[in-house]
C-alpha cells in the first residue's frame, strides 16, 4: 500500500489526500504550521505540500530530502523549481473550485508536471491528467481563475442588475447552466448568442444606458470579449437565445 504525508490539511490538501485514502493510499501523517517538517518524506511514497504557494518553497526547504520520495504541491501557478532540494519533484493542480472541506474529484482535470507520479495520482483520483509545463502554468492559472472565479464575478453583477429589476437570480441560472453546455458541445464562438452576435448595437447601447454606472464597465468589456468570437462564428446570426 503506497503511503503519503500532507502538509497543510485545507480544503484542497484534505480532498486530494482523501480521494487517494479511498484509491488505497495509506495517509500516515497531516503536518501543520507548527509541526518539524525535516522527517515529513522519511517512510512515505509522497509528500504533498498544499500550503499557500507562497509558503512551498520554505516548506520543502525545510523537509529532509529523500531520494525515494515523490515531493508534490498542488498549486496552479507554481513551478517545480519551488520544490528545492527534492530530487523527485511534481505537480498536481486539480482543475475544480473547492467551496468545502471535501471536494469529490472524481472526474477532474489535473495538471500536472514533474514525476511520473503526478499522472498516476490524477488517475487514482479518478481524474484525467494534462501535462502543463512550468514556463506555462501561469497561463494555465490565468486561466482556471477566469473560468471559476471570475465566472462567480459575473454571476454576482446578473444577481445585482437581476434585482434591480425586481426579477431573483434563480431566473437566470438555468440559462446560464445552458450557455456553458453549448460551450462544451460546439466551442465558445458557435456557442455565442445574443445582441452581439446578431450585430444589434442598439440594444447593446440601450443595455449600457439602463445600467448602473457601476455595471457599465464589466458589461463594456464583455461585450468586446463577445465581439472577438463573432468573426469566427460564421455562418447566419442566430435568431434565439437573449
Amino acid at each position: 500500500m503506497p503511503a503519503l504525508c500532507l502538509i497543510g490539511p485545507g480544503r484542497a490538501g484534505r480532498s486530494v489526500s482523501a480521494g487517494l485514502v479511498a484509491a488505497g493510499w495509506e495517509l500516515r501523517s497531516v503536518l501543520g504550521r507548527d509541526a518539524d517538517l525535516r522527517p515529513a518524506a522519511a517512510g512515505v511514497d509522497l509528500l504533498l505540500i498544499a500550503t499557500p504557494d507562497a509558503a512551498i518553497p520554505a516548506v520543502a526547504g525545510a523537509v529532509e530530502p529523500v531520494d525515494q520520495t515523490v515531493v508534490a504541491h498542488l498549486a496552479g501557478a507554481v513551478g517545480l523549481d519551488a520544490l528545492a532540494p527534492h530530487r523527485r519533484r511534481a505537480s498536481l493542480h486539480p482543475i475544480v473550485s473547492m467551496p468545502g472541506p471535501a471536494t469529490d474529484l472524481a472526474g477532474a482535470w489535473f495538471a500536472v508536471a514533474g514525476d511520473p507520479l503526478a499522472a498516476r495520482l490524477a488517475a487514482d483520483l479518478g481524474g484525467r491528467a494534462h501535462h502543463v509545463a512550468d514556463e506555462n502554468r501561469v497561463l494555465h492559472h490565468a486561466a482556471a481563475t477566469i473560468a471559476a472565479n471570475h465566472l462567480v464575478a459575473l454571476l454576482g453583477q446578473v444577481d445585482r442588475v437581476a434585482a434591480a429589476a425586481g426579477v431573483p437570480l434563480e431566473a437566470y441560472l438555468a440559462l446560464a447552466a445552458g450557455a456553458l453546455a453549448n460551450v462544451a458541445a460546439r466551442g465558445p464562438a458557435a456557442a455565442l448568442t445574443g445582441p452581439v452576435r446578431r450585430g444589434d448595437e442598439a440594444t447593446v447601447a440601450r443595455h449600457l444606458a439602463a445600467l448602473d454606472p457601476a455595471e457599465r464597465p464589466a458589461y463594456e468589456a464583455l461585450a468586446d470579449a463577445a465581439r472577438r468570437l463573432v468573426p469566427r462564428a460564421g455562418g447566419p446570426a442566430p435568431t434565439t437565445g437573449p
